[in-house]
């Protein structure tokens, strides 16, 4: 006979899956409030009612008293009855409403759109073993991604990264050739050829419009003349005698990823080295028991994955594969020096070269 369920237990999971469900649907009120600007507006405003933030905003007034509500719900904003107002606080403007900040989080939620939007090619690709690539996917997810990693970025690239991987910071500062690959959007290369002006960078990816996108940011930002960025795969992509390659959480993504290093190491300098920045999260599922391995390990269900099945390769990874997976690869590859030179709550960042 059956054991009777633990009905106590049954409760407590249920609210957790109801906290789940509202979150899910509180993500996508984020998502508007960062797209729309509104964290934007209200960061630094002090107390606003809705009529004072859609004068701010020029958006609907009864739509903002909807989404103001449902932040107040969430804790994201305070409200004051005596005012009738809106407070959005200073600590969580750092998280909500400053892209470039490294605190910055609600790019992740950016891509929502696009992973919700690709329930059913997933449903069908769990049924065949077929890929879904990352060109499949809607607009957002190629700008939710590069949202979510930029701060990242911006906050240990230059600062901790690079000086964790020996003699790259000398090379950068007297002048070296550098291969950013699988760039997106390029804020990886950017960040890098902003501090050393005396090298030159080249971001590399197979998908055209985030190429494109790139060479815009670029123009904005004054740097077209600093870095280029091409069209190219990482398993072919042009150039030689690289100092430095680097692959900003992307290796994991790729259909053969072996061949990926085994280029790199083909087009190295004598002395150059490769930068692999992967997930911090771990081939032991319980490891990621925790809220930044259930994440990133739920994207890798909805992008990672598929995207390496799509390409028809000899691997496919998923994003939490662990460190002596891709230690093996790189082996394999040639890159017999391999050390994890760095880590983040969100990263690890390993060098390996000849």
């Amino acid at each position: 006979m059956a054991e009777a369920m633990d009905e106590d237990k049954v409760m407590e999971f249920l609210g957790r899956v109801v906290t789940d469900a509202g979150a899910a649907v509180a993500g996508l009120c984020t998502s508007l409030g960062d797209r729309l600007g509104l964290y934007t507006a209200m960061a630094g405003a002090g107390p606003l009612t809705a009529a004072q933030l859609a004068e701010k905003t020029g958006l609907v007034e009864r739509y903002l008293s909807e989404w103001l509500a449902a932040q107040v719900a969430g804790e994201y904003v305070l409200y004051d009855p005596e005012m009738d107002a809106y407070l959005l606080p200073d600590e969580h403007a750092a998280v909500l409403a400053d892209p470039a900040a490294p605190t910055y989080a609600a790019g992740f939620l950016t891509m929502m759109q696009a992973l919700y939007g690709s329930e059913d090619a997933l449903m069908e690709a769990f049924r065949t073993g077929a890929g879904v690539g990352w060109e499949e996917h809607s607009s957002a997810l190629f700008a939710g991604t590069a949202k979510f990693f930029r701060p990242g970025y911006t906050g240990a690239l230059v600062s901790e990264w690079l000086p964790a991987m020996n003699g790259t910071v000398g090379k950068l500062q007297r002048g070296a050739e550098v291969a950013d690959v699988g760039c997106g959007y390029g804020y990886s290369t950017m960040l890098m050829a902003a501090a050393y002006p005396n090298s030159h960078f080249h971001g590399f990816d197979f998908h055209q419009p985030s190429i494109e996108a790139a060479r815009e940011i670029a123009k904005e930002q004054g740097m077209a003349d600093r870095v280029g960025f091409e069209v190219a795969g990482a398993e072919n992509f042009p150039g030689d005698h690289y100092d430095l390659i680097t692959f900003f959480d992307c290796l994991h993504d790729m259909g053969d990823p072996g061949r990926a290093l085994a280029h790199a190491q083909e087009t190295l300098a004598e002395d150059g080295s490769c930068m692999i920045v992967e997930p911090n999260v771990s081939a032991d599922v319980r490891e990621n028991i925790n809220p930044i391995g259930r994440a990133v390990v739920s994207a890798s269900v909805a992008v990672c994955l598929p995207s390496a099945l799509a390409q028809h390769g000899p691997q496919s990874m998923g994003n939490h594969a662990g460190e002596d997976a891709m230690r093996h690869l790189a082996d394999e590859a040639g890159l017999h020096h391999w050390k994890l030179a760095a880590e983040s709550p969100v990263n690890r960042v390993y060098a390996a070269s000849r």
